[in-house]
């Protein structure tokens, strides 16, 4: 067999991500070559500031702020810079060249993953982003490439290691959400600014990644519902633990049948939400990530591992680039990504869920059965109830907190009870609204 000539790697980055990128390229340099057949050389790290503190292992001589002139000199492109531009720009120019692209980018997929992949399939290039969805996880290969034949009907997964270490010490400690915020960030889980984490942002990208890889469907970023942490507070989650759940922050993609209208389509979403302490996601702790599938002839699938950090990404890249020089080995055409079914997607009120309602009611006769009638008018069956009232001073209180599970029903017909019940002048108020996922 002739040895394959030596592929030429460009990197775009020095981050984190990037310096174990360029570390493990360099330590394994051998291994990887008896992998692919053939040697990987890192011929250069684009970065915007050449005087910038690198992490060690980052070969301080293949540093340059011409990414241009690197990216049309390599046969493999690693994007790793984060950000919509310029790595827009990058990864177009290289597929244009005809290199290969390898991209940790999900914001940049969630907004311009169809003119990344269109521009791709045109030239012969190929696209390759294992990285940019649950980190060292292996989900993407799969959604792609294993269940393709397979039918996928739902993806509910834990996608963001800030929030779930977040609610992971409020439900193990009793913490606030702002002392497990500040824990996150002394620890360097979460970032000076943590918006994109806490307000679900990082989320949704990754369950738009996701849906348009199970669903074979273009999912835009701004059809994904979406709702952070902020708002979830120490007593709910202590209730949540006396009750056996935990509250989670959830990315959830699915088919919904067709309603009366005949319109059937996926809807995608992503908000905190009770699951049972023993459903597999529910004992997902720290900052740790976790992917559950399930399809129609291979079951129930789960995906667990670490979400984040260098050295885990980088793993997940590598992986990525021994797939790309085995194909520049092997030659022949790439895998083309197919978006063919072009499912209709749905607002979250297409949505089937249950919610968890609390309620401060008054105190009277009758009351439970008021109550009843306001879910029943609007077509939501009740599961459980809950009533508890204080004493004080010996004397019942003039009000009671309810607490009402429901069955399954439609987001809408949901909401609609909770505003109906807010109307409603036996409720003196609201205390707690909270979707309940995975049964």
């Amino acid at each position: 067999m002739t040895e394959y000539r030596p592929l030429r790697i460009a990197l775009l980055g020095a981050g984190s991500v990037g310096a174990q990128v360029a570390r493990l390229l360099t330590e394994n340099k051998s291994e990887l070559a008896a992998r692919v057949g053939a040697e990987l050389d890192l011929v250069g790290i684009a970065v915007r500031d050449l005087n910038s503190k690198r992490a060690e292992g980052v070969p301080a001589e293949l540093l340059t702020t011409d990414a241009e002139t690197l990216i049309l000199g390599a046969d493999i492109v690693i994007e790793v810079m984060g950000g919509i531009e310029p790595a827009r720009t990058y990864i177009l120019q290289a597929l244009n060249s005809g290199s290969d692209v390898i991209t940790a980018n999900k914001a940049l997929l969630a907004t311009h993953g169809t003119e990344l992949f269109d521009t791709a399939e045109q030239v012969g290039a190929q696209l390759y982003f294992e990285a940019a969805v649950a980190g060292a996880i292996p989900i993407i290969r799969p959604l792609r490439e294993s269940l393709a034949g397979d039918k996928v009907n739902r993806i509910m997964g834990i996608v963001n290691g800030t929030t779930n270490f977040i609610l992971d010490r409020m439900d193990t400690t009793g913490a606030t959400f702002a002392d497990a915020l500040a824990e996150a960030t002394e620890l360097g889980y979460a970032e000076a600014d943590p918006t994109a984490d806490i307000e679900a942002f990082d989320a949704a990208q990754k369950a738009a990644i996701l849906a348009n890889l199970a669903f074979h469907t273009e999912v835009p970023l701004d059809q994904v519902y979406r709702e952070g942490i902020t708002k979830v507070s120490a007593e709910q989650m202590a209730a949540a633990k006396r009750d056996g759940y935990v509250i989670k922050l959830l990315a959830i993609a699915e088919r919904v049948d067709a309603d009366e209208n005949g319109e059937a389509g996926v809807s995608v979403r992503v908000h905190p939400a009770l699951i049972e302490r023993d459903h597999p996601l529910g004992a997902v702790h720290g900052a740790f990530n976790a992917v559950f599938v399930e399809a129609e002839a291979a079951g129930s699938l789960m995906f667990y591992g670490a979400g984040a950090g260098g050295v885990q990404t980088a793993s997940a890249v590598l992986g990525d680039l021994v797939s790309a020089a085995k194909r520049h080995v092997a030659g022949g055409p790439g895998l083309a990504d197919s978006v063919h079914a072009n499912l209709a997607i749905l607002p979250i009120d297409r949505a089937y869920t249950r919610y968890q309602i609390t309620l401060e009611v008054t105190d009277q006769p009758g009351i439970l059965a008021k109550i009843a009638n306001v879910f029943a008018d609007h077509g939501v069956s009740i599961e459980t109830v809950e009533q508890s009232v204080r004493q004080n001073g010996g004397k019942r209180r003039s009000t009671a907190t309810l607490e009402v599970g429901t069955h399954v029903a439609t987001d809408a017909s949901l909401s609609s009870v909770v505003k109906a019940l807010a109307a409603n002048a036996a409720v003196e108020s609201i205390t707690s609204v909270i979707r309940v996922e995975g049964i």
